[in-house]
């Protein structure tokens, strides 16, 4: 084939395939390049070695199960037994968990697997399997450690401080207190508190104590005095959650439907078959490029300085980001409309506003719903974040519940409520897109 074209051709083609062939290579050469380029700017070697994967075991453990502290104050010899370390799960007087002995002044924590520490008037002990009794003693107001030689990694000592960590649990001495943490599976305190009555029973108890038994409080039945216990849960507060999950979608909603109201008729204005005036569709477009160009969090601090926080300010961020999407979508859903049924409607005498209504609206109702839907679902998630930073909503106590650095179980409990609203969200959105559109 080269043989029958001319020699200008024939290069013309040859350079063409050539050039094309090292596009094909410089592509790839310049994103492995630019890859290669972040690692070091990012430094992902010593990021490597920095890393502490140790803490994110402890972390990633902390999410499905509960500690108990079990706490000694070394001035007063006061013993404090509270799940989380927290005054709402203090083990009130005369009752200890059955891993828990106190005999005087005494302490024996059974962690199981042969893990035994005992506190007393010499200071604290620690059996553990296969390497010997960890001893402190307070000398000077320090403690003093003896172990056997050599110190393992897992314990940590410093002038002020001693700390074990085991497969069992972990361990800490210092001058003010003596604590030592049991790990249990599970979120504990969940249904009830300590000091219900409900605590500690069965599932056949709790059956009996709703359906036969006598009443514990002459006001109410039982069943009810269970669901009480449970919604003021004090540690947990089930209705509190209840109430920002409540808001989180309230706030998505509001600000969905807020903009997809706003953008409906500035639509009309930004498309070109319904604004024959070039200036002021410039305009309206320019306009919709700036409420949906600044981000939603964005308008959320602004709009937070401006009119305070609370779950409001974040349903109006919301409704100005959305307002300038829609409006875009909207009004290119309006020109890609068929004006043979416009004009059908027209030559029955309708006015403009007939036409809009009977001609336009039915449509673009389909892409109108399938862009509200997929908003409302997408800005449920949205909301909280947004939440975080305005007070608001199922956010503010996921950041609360971050910021302690202690409540990783609460932490989980929230994100595993905020997947399932996504969900249930993202199941609503589809059944509502297959009754409006498809009529099904």
């Amino acid at each position: 084939m080269t043989a029958l074209l001319s020699p200008t051709l024939a290069d013309t083609v040859t350079a063409s395939f050539t050039r094309k062939r090292r596009l094909a290579f410089a592509i790839p050469a310049a994103i492995l390049a630019y890859l290669v380029y972040a690692a070091i700017s990012f430094d992902l070697a010593g990021l490597a070695q920095r890393a502490r994967f140790d803490n994110a075991a402890i972390l990633l453990s902390d999410f499905w199960t509960h500690k108990t502290h079990v706490t000694r104050d070394n001035r007063t010899g006061g013993i404090e037994v509270a799940i989380e370390g927290e005054t709402k799960g203090t083990y009130p007087d005369g009752m200890l968990p059955d891993w828990v002995t106190i005999a005087g002044t005494t302490t024996t924590i059974d962690l199981g697997q042969g893990h035994i520490v005992t506190y007393d008037d010499q200071g604290a002990r620690y059996v553990v399997p296969d390497y010997g009794t960890i001893d402190i003693r307070p000398e000077g107001g320090k403690p003093v450690l003896t172990a056997p030689e050599p110190i393992p990694d897992w314990i940590s000592v410093s002038e002020n401080k001693v700390s074990v960590t085991t497969d069992a649990g972990r361990f800490n001495y210092s001058r003010s207190k003596v604590e030592t943490f049991k790990y249990e599976p599970g979120w504990e305190l969940w249904f009830f508190t300590l000091d219900s009555p409900f605590y500690g029973k069965g599932f056949g108890e709790l059956i009996g104590l709703a359906t036969t038994a006598d009443r514990i409080d002459p006001d109410r039945t039982n069943f009810g005095y269970m669901v009480s216990e449970f919604w003021t849960n004090k540690m947990w507060r089930h209705g509190d959650v209840a109430w920002a999950i409540f808001e989180t979608i309230l706030m998505a909603f509001l600000g969905t439907m807020t903009a997809a109201l706003v953008a409906l008729p500035l639509g009309f204005l930004a498309a070109r078959n319904f604004m024959p005036l070039g200036p002021l569709r410039f305009a309206v477009r320019r306009f919709f490029d700036f409420i949906r160009g600044v981000d939603g969090l964005i308008w959320t601090i602004i709009l937070s300085r401006a009119f305070g926080p609370g779950p409001m300010t974040g349903a109006i961020a919301i409704a100005i980001t959305d307002a300038g999407t829609f409006g875009k979508t909207f009004s290119e859903a309006l020109e890609n409309i068929d004006e043979k049924q416009v004009e059908g409607i027209q030559s029955t005498g309708a006015n403009s506003l007939q036409r809009a209504r009977f001609g336009v609206i039915p449509q673009i109702t389909p892409v109108l719903l399938s862009q509200v839907l997929y908003y409302l679902e997408s800005n449920t998630r949205s909301a909280t974040v947004i939440g975080a930073i305005v007070g608001g909503g199922i956010g503010l106590l996921l950041t609360q519940a971050i910021i302690t650095q202690k409540d990783w179980e609460e932490v989980a409990y929230y994100m595993v409520l905020i997947v399932l609203m996504v969900m249930l969200m993202d199941s609503l959105s589809g059944w509502l897109r297959r009754k409006l559109i498809k009529g099904n």
